[in-house]
């Protein structure tokens, strides 16, 4: 096996990014958790809502799944998310609520729907449990001692936010952490019909 075929599969994932601000508050939030419970493993991405997990790619077929995602969100309006409060996933993940709502949950399906139907992209653990929108501020390398510690401190902490999401983000990996790779606008065209 050359070096070129080990290197042509990348990892992928695609997401919804909040606003600037948004961002820079969840940043703050994931920053703190490293600093005070020894959980860095958030910082490793960018604020973000998962709607596809992370799947390998062919670097050389990229055109086509730009192209995918292009048409896909030419044929998407865009829809306001609300972020309230905090949740986890015990004992293990803490994260910033994200309010389920119609316009969320039905592009998460259409765009996990389109990806397997047009390229075979297929998340078989996403497809047999219900979607849980969440943005993640500490995970995997935070301890159990250290998660109810800070569930105690950040259950019932307050953080709300309500914006217009216009965007689906194409996040790669290069090797340490996840990158924004190309935005896709979505057809504000489409708020009409």
């Amino acid at each position: 096996m050359n070096n070129l075929t080990k290197t042509s599969k990348k990892r992928f994932f695609i997401a919804l990014i909040p606003p600037k601000t948004v961002q820079e508050e969840a940043t703050k939030i994931k920053e703190y958790f490293k600093e005070i419970y020894k959980s860095k493993a958030a910082l490793k991405s960018p604020p973000h809502i998962t709607l596809q997990p992370p799947f390998e790619w062919n670097i050389e077929e990229l055109p086509k799944l730009i192209q995918e995602l292009n048409d896909f969100s030419e044929s998407q309006k865009p829809f306001s998310m609300t972020l309230n409060g905090f949740s986890a996933f015990k004992p293990r993940v803490i994260y910033i609520n994200v309010l389920k709502n119609p316009e969320l949950l039905s592009i998460q399906k259409s765009l996990m729907s389109h990806l397997e139907s047009t390229l075979d992209i297929v998340h078989q653990v996403s497809k047999n449990r219900p979607f849980s929108p969440h943005l993640t501020v500490a995970f995997r390398d935070l301890t159990k001692r250290n998660f109810y510690q800070a569930w105690l401190e950040f259950e019932n902490r307050e953080i709300y936010h309500n914006f217009i999401v216009d965007k689906i983000i194409l996040l790669i990996h290069n090797g340490k952490k996840w990158e924004i790779y190309q935005e896709f606008y979505l057809n504000i065209n489409q708020l009409n019909r």
